[in-house]
């Protein structure tokens, strides 16, 4: 056997039985499984989870695979490298998605930065009606509800879904770049602390 090829079959039995699980519950998943999820069916601590979820990204990585493990907030997701996907475009005869508006990317950062938020808040913030723009951006699966705000009339929340980490990628909202003070418009201010006007 060549000696390469016997390294590489080495190092793939060397990956653990926890790691190898969880790559099988992500390869049929097909979409982000949150870490409690995999825990749960697994038997395992999170903590132990994460670990072994980071210990496979890192052994993708090192295989520069055309597949990749990858972290989206409390979920993980095995996923395609970004470098292939016009070859995957072309092969599956995807259209290509159409670009965000000027409008959708404004209401996407409102709800990034503050979320949970009503759209009451985002039309506060933006001056003009979003409903549009808000229900557009959860049908593409960029923002979804997220239970009701404890505030009077107690309106629809709106946050970032795991696709929303994706599509920009990150790995959380921690990674969200600062907003430079002058883009940060006074009417951004947390939910809880606005008036009764701003409830649906």
């Amino acid at each position: 056997m060549n000696p390469k090829n016997r390294g590489m079959i080495m190092e793939r039995n060397t990956r653990s039985p926890l790691c190898l699980m969880l790559e099988a519950v992500l390869f049929a998943s097909g979409e982000p499984v949150p870490v409690s999820r995999l825990a749960q069916a697994c038997e395992v601590s999170e903590s132990a989870v994460q670990t072994a979820l980071q210990q496979l990204s890192a052994w993708y990585e090192k295989q520069k695979s055309a597949i990749c493990v990858q972290q989206l907030g409390d979920s993980w997701q095995m996923c395609t490298h970004p470098a292939y996907a016009t070859v995957i475009q072309r092969a599956v005869e995807t259209k290509k998605a159409a670009p965000l508006s000027a409008a959708a990317m404004e209401v996407l950062t409102i709800v990034a930065y503050n979320q949970p938020v009503s759209k009451s808040f985002v039309e506060h913030v933006r001056g003009v009606d979003s409903s549009s723009v808000v229900n557009t951006l959860v049908e593409k699966e960029l923002l979804t509800e997220a239970g009701r705000l404890d505030v009077p009339g107690k309106p629809v929340a709106y946050a970032t879904t795991p696709h929303f980490l994706r599509c920009f990628g990150l790995q959380s909202l921690d990674e969200l770049p600062p907003l430079p003070v002058s883009a940060v418009p006074q009417e951004m201010v947390p939910e809880s602390e606005e008036s009764d006007d701003l409830a649906e």
